[in-house]
């Protein structure tokens, strides 16, 4: 007779984020589907963001492939991004960016 070790789990799909917070904000808060271009604009008074996002988006091309430009290059290109985030969201008190960690509540 053969021998069997303990059962193997399957292989766990993991997902980026909280599951279905994005569901559950959107029900609640129907208001923040919408696109920014349509007027009327909201007043926003915090802005908060989890640069991980952004450096991966401004250090990786598209198809997700790592690009190699200088250390100035990206910098230069994370402090465009996320300028154009603050113009377009124009935040009344506060900006917040966190790196590598979870968004204050």
């Amino acid at each position: 007779a053969t021998r069997r070790g303990p059962r193997s789990a399957p292989p766990r799909q993991f997902t980026m984020g909280v599951p279905l917070l994005f569901r559950w904000l959107s029900e609640r808060y129907p208001l923040i589907n919408r696109p920014v271009s349509l007027p009327p604009y909201p007043e926003i008074d915090n802005l908060y963001l989890d640069a991980n996002g952004i450096l991966h988006k401004c250090t990786h091309s598209d198809d997700g492939a790592a690009v190699s430009p200088s250390e100035a290059d990206m910098l230069l290109s994370i402090g465009a991004y996320i300028d154009s985030l603050v113009q377009l969201v124009r935040p009344q008190r506060l900006l917040y960016i966190a790196i590598d960690g979870v968004a204050p509540r």
